[in-house]
């Protein structure tokens, strides 16, 4: 029984990850100004989904041998209960009348069937293309809490899906770039500072430009640049004052309060 009840087969272990399907849930939410029994059911849901993933990866590995058959068991068990707990929750937002929502799980679907892929392979680690795109499917709990908090369809909710989604890319390649820096024997130059950054510099910087414009046009709320102004700030300050031989949780704490520190300003610029 205690075998069934581990936290590695329950629980994702990657920490970091929690802030992708909290955040969009959160801004979702706010945006739409509404909250119902129906959000509880959506919230849950979204949770369970989440959550199933670790189970499932720790099954795949399993059977590719990358995991003892010992562990099939317990990852059997959470499969079950984190698997009925959606179904339970899917059939009462069908009851609801919010069946459309359905369909944005099909690319989470098909992302995650890609993931268990390359598990299979042995060949997950450090693919951050994947998870940009992961984070995408993530981000479209945006939408999701957004219309289920109106209580309807809202176009509005693809532009929070797009911002949410462009945040998290950002991020996560941000998040490289320090993993990154932690190899380096010694702190490098300008130059090679700017090299390691460059790719987490484009993305922040496009976010907020991007956000800076289509305010300034009335696309977007006016103000809504300024957490992307934060982002891009963050990157700048790390991408030339190099932490080297910092440990991956402090990374990951850090990105966590910059992450919460974003939805908060988001939500808050959104409305003015």
């Amino acid at each position: 029984m205690r075998s069934t009840f581990r936290k590695t087969i329950a629980v994702p272990q990657d920490h970091g990850s929690w802030v992708f399907i909290l955040s969009p849930l959160v801004i979702g939410f706010f945006v739409g100004g509404g909250f119902s029994t129906t959000s509880v059911y959506l919230i849950i849901a979204a949770m369970a989904a989440f959550l199933i993933r670790q189970p499932v990866t720790i099954a795949t590995k399993a059977y590719a041998g990358r995991r003892p058959r010992s562990d099939l068991p317990a990852a059997r068990f959470w499969i079950l209960v984190y698997g009925g707990i959606a179904l339970v929750m899917l059939i009462g937002l069908s009851i609801r009348g919010f069946t459309d929502i359905f369909y944005l799980a099909i690319p989470g679907i098909a992302i995650f069937v890609w993931h268990l892929r390359l598990v299979s392979k042995r060949d997950e680690r450090r693919q951050a293309g994947l998870e940009i795109v992961a984070s995408g499917a993530l981000a479209l709990a945006a939408p999701a809490a957004l219309w289920v908090g109106k209580g309807s369809y809202d176009a509005t909710g693809w532009i929070l899906w797009i911002l949410v989604w462009f945040q998290s890319a950002a991020s996560i390649v941000h998040a490289y770039m320090r993993l990154e820096h932690r190899s380096l024997p010694e702190i490098p130059g300008r130059s090679g500072q700017y090299k390691i950054g460059k790719r987490a510099i484009l993305y922040t910087s496009f976010n907020f430009v991007a956000t800076l414009l289509l305010g300034i046009i009335g696309w977007l709320p006016q103000y809504i640049f300024i957490p992307f102004l934060l982002q891009l700030a963050e990157t700048l300050w790390w991408t030339f004052n190099p932490a080297i031989k910092i440990k991956p949780t402090a990374v990951g704490f850090r990105q966590l309060a910059v992450s919460i520190l974003f939805t908060v300003l988001f939500i808050l610029y959104w409305r003015i």
